[in-house]
């Protein structure tokens, strides 16, 4: 493995892993604020057990999400010196806001995790609020900084040299809102359906049956409201990455010839040497029509890009198959889900039902990851779209495939650490629910 391969592997890697718990800092808190609402509005005790329980939660994933994002941080410098020699100065503005969130954050989560009884309940209640509130900007600030990478802005640039910074320009560059949206819906997608899956297999297990009941529903409420507003959020990312990066939407759809009411090709496998798709089903002008609104649209393909820029199509476009694959199963659940309340029939009173919430458990997050290397697999060869090439950032030190086997074995100890006081909590959860 050479040296920019290691260190893209690397940057996956932990991007992969840190992004599971930014979703669940930006998500989870609502989760745990609702369920002291219902508390305060109901006195059930099994809500004030669960927001405890979830709030204990939110403090262990906080905790390894501050680490892994820290490491992120190091990473783009220790890496990628040459990026951040340039767009240091430019995106500084995001990563700073991201941190002023980050730290009302956590202010406000020592306030829910430690203020019970000692403040207002009501004053405690939005504290927890606010633990959701400033997760969500923290991680939009961070969006709009990748946003910034797939859509420059806010500089001048003229034979190297990046001069007339814009900082604001640049945070609120073109792709900064359709990313966000759909990150922040994907987020409360993926973790309610993960919440929901994990309450759901000890409710199998016949284990505090009312609790899981209560969680998984709460869960669901923010996974299945997310997940039937991703196609819209997905639309309007998706025709803004046509506008700006029409390679990227090519590599997407492997759309390999520009031509007019293009295909929307579902599924498939690419044959890039021969510029073909096999197994696929193609729906004609439907790729013209979600691209520009337009059937009869002209839609780039990889024809109209250079060679040299022209981003991995098999990789790009099978982790974009399996985004809206699952992200329609989930959909598809959500449909079911409704309609059995709606005959009142409750889908989770049904063994059949706990265990297909239960299999749904790992479907979102799949989702954001498969959408993640769309993003930035897509973007390849550049690191700046159109400004700076990966490989011309990379770092001159040596022993990067050393730094990447050390990486991995210590998430993987992270990993199993987690495992452990998840579980942990689970079982103080039960016991304290019946006592």
């Amino acid at each position: 493995m050479d040296d920019l391969l290691a260190a893209r592997w690397q940057m996956a890697f932990s991007l992969g892993w840190h992004i599971v718990f930014a979703c669940i800092g930006m998500a989870m808190p609502f989760f745990m604020a609702v369920a002291e609402w219902k508390w305060l509005k109901t006195g059930d005790d099994s809500y004030l057990t669960l927001a405890k329980s979830w709030s204990k939660g939110v403090a262990i994933f906080f905790a390894v999400g501050a680490v892994s994002g820290t490491l992120l941080s190091f990473e783009l410098g220790l890496l990628w010196p040459e990026f951040m020699h340039h767009a240091g100065p430019i995106i500084g503005m995001p990563f700073s806001l991201e941190g002023t969130a980050f730290f009302l954050e956590a202010i406000a989560l020592g306030v829910f995790l430690y203020g019970w009884d000692k403040v207002p309940k009501w004053a405690h209640w939005t504290s927890g609020l606010v633990v959701g509130i400033s997760g969500v900007f923290s991680g939009i600030f961070v969006v709009a900084a990748n946003g910034w990478m797939n859509s420059p802005a806010g500089f001048d640039y003229h034979d190297g040299v990046f001069s007339n910074i814009r900082p604001m320009e640049a945070m609120f560059n073109d792709a900064w809102f359709s990313q966000a949206l759909h990150m922040t819906f994907a987020a409360f997608a993926s973790t309610g359906f993960a919440v929901a899956g994990l309450h759901a297999y000890y409710l199998i297990k016949g284990k505090s049956l009312d609790i899981h009941y209560k969680a998984i529903k709460i869960a669901l409420a923010f996974g299945v409201g997310a997940a039937f507003l991703m196609p819209i959020t997905g639309d309007i990312a998706a025709k803004s990455v046509a506008k700006r990066q029409p390679a990227k939407l090519a590599a997407m759809e492997a759309h390999f010839h520009t031509e007019k009411n293009a295909a929307l090709i579902i599924g498939g496998i690419p044959d890039v040497e021969n510029q073909t798709v096999d197994y696929a089903i193609k729906i004609p002008g439907a790729l013209s029509f979600l691209a520009h609104g337009n059937f009869q649209e002209e839609v780039i393909g990889l024809d109209q890009i250079p060679k040299d820029e022209h981003p991995p199509v098999v990789i790009t476009h099978l982790a974009f198959q399996i985004m809206v694959g699952l992200g329609t199963l989930m959909m598809g659940f959500g449909i079911i889900y409704l309609w059995m309340m709606w005959r009142k029939k409750s889908l989770l009173n049904k063994k059949w039902g706990q265990r297909l919430v239960f299999l749904l458990t790992p479907v979102g997050f799949l989702a954001l990851e498969a959408g993640w290397v769309v993003t930035e697999v897509g973007r390849q060869p550049w690191i700046i779209y159109g400004i700076m090439k990966t490989e011309d950032a990379l770092t001159p030190m040596p022993g990067i495939q050393f730094s990447f086997i050390l990486v991995i074995l210590v998430y993987s100890l992270l990993t199993l650490v987690i495992i452990w006081l998840m579980r942990r909590q689970i079982f103080v959860l039960h016991e304290n629910h019946e006592k």
